[in-house]
């Protein structure tokens, strides 16, 4: 049988993700010799090729790819065994780490610890801000535990690494100047709004939901003005600039601002979290979704606006 050792399988896997030698060192922290050393000794020790030269960089053979097809079968039960040690050695007790973009972390991530000091005092939760591609890769490392980002941002079902777990359908709703018409206006659509200014983001997600929602609506947004963060957002709705679409859990109450649900047409922003595929298994990761969930469907229903 050949001799399978995990630590060489792990740096072809990260060369595979990475692309060249010298990324995977860095983020191994080796140098590149030592990683070109490792696979040649994996490559003697399996009995097969597994990197061809192209150019000045090197690329995966169909055995590596065949190889890294069962390894990450491996890489699964080994931290499901994690996973279970943890549990069986530290029952509820444990320490998560959680990755999540800059409105979750008010939303969602903070309610949830602040019920897990009441009701799991014993499971400790380190947070980190962390946008889609960092959270991710900061997941990929084991440097967070879970990550949480929009659906459009996430990992494919099909990445083998990663388990998804859907956490809320976030309704975007419309944020008007209070003494607007339309704020007063029953049954209000998305499609009532064609002819309005808009303010939202010049690039990046929130661009793309904006756009994307509208497009479906019947119509092309005009940007009036451009802003990422939802204070400077709402204070212009608020100062009649124009409208906005927000996210349901990432609204706050501000002066001057009519926050409206919108009928028919409306959109939805998906929030997931992931995790390292069979990590979940682990009672305070588990611990730690579930109170995730449960803040996610308390933030809905305290903030849903007038219909």
């Amino acid at each position: 049988m050949a001799d399978w050792e995990i630590r060489k399988l792990q740096i072809l896997r990260t060369l595979r993700e990475r692309g060249t030698v010298t990324a995977t060192a860095e983020v191994l922290n080796m140098t590149p010799s030592a990683v070109s050393q490792q696979l040649a000794n994996l490559s003697r020790q399996l009995g097969v090729d597994l990197l061809r030269a192209r150019g000045r960089r090197v690329e995966l053979t169909d055995a590596a790819r065949l190889v890294l097809r069962h390894a990450e079968a491996v890489f699964e039960q080994l931290e499901r065994a994690d996973a279970e040690l943890a549990a069986y050695v530290h029952g509820e007790a444990g320490e998560v780490r959680v990755g999540a973009f800059s409105t979750a972390v008010p939303a969602l991530v903070v309610p949830a610890v602040t019920a897990l000091r009441a009701t799991h005092p014993g499971v400790a939760v380190r947070v980190r801000e962390a946008e889609a591609q960092e959270a991710y890769e900061l997941l990929a490392a084991g440097d967070v535990d879970v990550a949480l980002s929009l659906a459009a941002q996430a990992p494919t079902a099909a990445d083998p690494r990663f388990t998804r777990v859907p956490l809320l359908a976030d309704p975007l709703d419309v944020a008007l100047p209070a003494g607007h018409p339309l704020a007063r206006t029953d049954g209000l659509r998305l499609a009532d709004l064609a002819a309005e200014p808009w303010i939202f983001g010049g690039s990046g997600p929130w661009s793309d939901i904006t756009h994307a929602a509208c497009e479906t609506a019947g119509f092309r947004p005009y940007q009036a003005h451009t802003a990422a963060g939802w204070t400077a957002i709402l204070a212009m709705v608020g100062a009649g600039m124009g409208v906005a679409l927000v996210p349901r859990t990432a609204v706050v109450s501000r002066e001057g601002v009519a926050m409206r649900e919108l009928h028919a047409d409306r959109p939805v922003r998906h929030v997931v979290a992931a995790v390292r595929r069979g990590a979940g298994e682990g009672a305070a990761v588990g611990t730690v979704l579930t109170a995730l969930h449960t803040a996610a469907r308390a933030r809905l229903a305290e903030s849903a606006p007038r219909r």
